[in-house]
């Protein structure tokens, strides 16, 4: 099974490069880390399962060219920003595109000029491309996604252990666990 890990954000907007920074830390955890790009044959997790074709990259795009991205594996773990509710910075959420559809179930994203992650992939779905069948969000809840800092905010800096542990359960086949 071929997995793609993508860190999301921008890393130059503070809490927003949160997807970016985990992906960045996952990758440094192996011993053929790098910063920007790491792919790997296989991948023993920490449950002793081996995890064939792993592939951790970042990425500061949307809807089209994030399904392109996906092209050509079997599952996709992201990791994201979100403002949601009353969830306090920091908060880890475990989301299918089936959530992702049902927070933001409008067309288009941020730019009028693309669309959302699930009509893309419904749209190349169609076109007949090979996506993953398996899609799991986590999506970090942050404060600050306006500022320009390359750092983030101390609960959502926090988070990051949480959220590297519960890619790395999500990655052995088993349920991530993650107190908030």
């Amino acid at each position: 099974m071929k997995t793609l890990i993508i860190g999301l954000g921008n890393p130059i907007l503070s809490d927003d490069g949160v997807g970016v920074k985990v992906a960045q830390t996952l990758a440094r955890t192996f011993p053929e880390g790098a910063t920007n790009f790491w792919s790997a044959e296989a991948f023993v997790a920490p449950s002793g399962q081996v995890v064939p074709h792993l592939t951790i990259t970042e990425a500061c795009v949307g809807g089209l060219r994030l399904m392109e991205m996906m092209v050509g594996y079997d599952r996709a773990i992201l990791i994201d920003a979100i403002i949601h509710g009353d969830d306090p910075p920091g908060t880890l959420r475990r989301m299918t595109l089936a959530d992702l559809d049902a927070i933001s179930p409008t067309q288009h994203t941020a730019s009028a000029h693309d669309t959302s992650l699930p009509t893309a992939l419904a749209m190349g779905r169609r076109m007949g491309l090979a996506l993953p069948a398996e899609l799991t969000l986590f999506a970090v809840s942050v404060v600050n996604v306006i500022d320009f800092a390359d750092t983030l905010t101390p609960a959502v800096a926090a988070a990051i252990p949480r959220v590297v542990a519960a890619v790395l359960a999500e990655l052995s086949n088993q349920q991530p666990t993650f107190p908030n």
